[in-house]
């Protein structure tokens, strides 16, 4: 494996947003190949794409996207002449070099407690899409990897955690992380929402549930000790209300498209 794929995986690992730069063109003499690449984190960077202002360039644009949420891809031109207007010394290699910057965001990270009818399908759809995706339950066997086979093909990268008490894997997401409550037990599910508003770093709270459920849950809630806009901080019920039925895989259709919609919105506002 080369050195900027592990340097990739490990800013994905991470959490920390990168731009990863690619030598996509070379005319005429330049220090390094078409091909080469540059891994640029916030204070890190991995690889090369040929040293001295041709590379300080490409870092300080790097850096620059980084600071942009919305950043797209783009491609910068740079003569390696000594009559080239440099910032950060000369290359009079004589060439040109064309390099491509493309960000690499912190991807979403989504956490579904309970992996019954409902989790796996809504696990099925969420795998599709470039997330890490945590599935958690207390039940060994709902998050084995016989269990799970159906996401072996997940462009998703796939977390599973088997927890006999399923609020103590909230500490192990990562920051920002958005939390879809629907275990097989209103127990479990109470002491989520519970431990979840204890928690201050989690992104959105979903639950799953009737109204009925919803209104024992937050006088519950209520009663041990959080305030009223705590509680509602948590979304139930969850998905989109005009995706009707209550087929599982009807229900997980419309919570995903709900909670993907949200991802969206918050990649536009940064």
């Amino acid at each position: 494996m080369t050195g900027w794929v592990r340097a990739v995986e490990r800013l994905r690992r991470e959490r920390r947003a990168g731009v990863l730069v690619t030598v996509a063109e070379v005319r005429g003499h330049a220090p390094r190949e078409a091909g080469a690449k540059l891994v640029v984190a916030a204070d890190e960077a991995w690889g090369s794409v040929g040293g001295g202002n041709l590379e300080e360039t490409a870092l300080a644009r790097a850096r620059e996207l980084l600071a942009d949420p919305g950043a797209a891809p783009e491609q910068l031109v740079l003569p390696l002449s000594e009559r080239a207007r440099t910032d950060h010394g000369r290359q009079c290699c004589g060439g040109e070099v064309t390099l491509l910057l493309e960000p690499l965001p912190v991807v979403p990270a989504v956490a579904v407690f309970g992996v019954g009818h409902v989790g796996l399908e809504l696990a099925r759809i969420l795998a599709r899409h470039d997330l890490d995706l945590h599935l958690v339950d207390s039940r060994a066997g709902r998050v084995a990897p016989g269990a799970l086979a159906c996401l072996d093909d997940a462009v998703a990268e796939v977390v599973p955690h088997h927890a006999p008490l399923p609020e103590l894997a909230l500490g192990e997401l990562p920051p920002g992380t958005d939390v879809l409550v629907m275990t097989h037990d209103h127990a479990e599910d109470f002491a989520l929402c519970d431990a979840a508003l204890r928690c201050g770093h989690l992104g959105s709270v979903g639950l799953i549930g009737s109204a009925t459920k919803w209104a024992r849950f937050r006088r519950g809630l209520l009663l041990e000790g959080h305030d009223e806009a705590a509680v509602d901080r948590i979304r139930t019920p969850i998905g989109l209300p005009d995706v009707r039925g209550k087929e599982p895989a009807v229900i997980a259709v419309a919570v995903a498209a709900e909670l993907v919609a949200g991802l969206d919105r918050s990649r536009v506002v940064g």
